[in-house]
């Protein structure tokens, strides 16, 4: 795969979006699951300590229960609105992603769902440990974000 070789030796990591048998035949460093996926403790003992595991999660219950099972990591949302999230539900907002970080500690929670320059500080001051996005990163080469102020 070729996208295993541009990341190997890197900072970068590469994550299989919920398909774990591809991750592992791959050799990816991880896998992306959603909350119809295989439960993340299961993922932990067939892959071992050194994969990671992000768990999509829209719910304080679900964040908590993906932390228990031994994820690495959470994305919850969506934060806001946006026409790619609109099928997980009504928009989670920074008071949800404020408990949820808050709930979790020290465990890291990624926000998702509508994030743009404008509110990534938001959301990083509602105790998001990142951000995960797709229009926003969609437009990193537009001069309009190459002043690099939203980093």
């Amino acid at each position: 795969m070729r996208a295993v070789e541009i990341t190997r030796g890197s900072r970068t990591r590469l994550l299989v979006n919920d398909r774990v048998d591809i991750a592992l035949a791959a050799g990816a460093d991880g896998v992306h699951l959603t909350s119809r996926s295989l439960p993340a403790d299961v993922v932990r003992n067939i892959c071992g300590p050194d994969f990671l595991i992000v768990v999509s999660t829209h719910s304080l219950a679900e964040a908590q229960a993906a932390q228990a099972t031994g994820a690495d990591f959470v994305v919850f949302g969506p934060i806001f609105d946006t026409e790619s999230k609109r099928a997980f539900g009504e928009p989670q907002g920074l008071d949800k992603l404020r408990e949820v970080a808050k709930a979790l500690g020290d465990f890291p929670v990624l926000a998702i769902g509508g994030i743009t320059r404008e509110n990534l500080a938001a959301c990083i001051d509602a105790g998001a440990s990142g951000i995960a996005g797709i229009s926003l990163f969609e437009h990193l080469g537009d001069d309009s974000c190459t002043d690099n102020s939203w980093s």
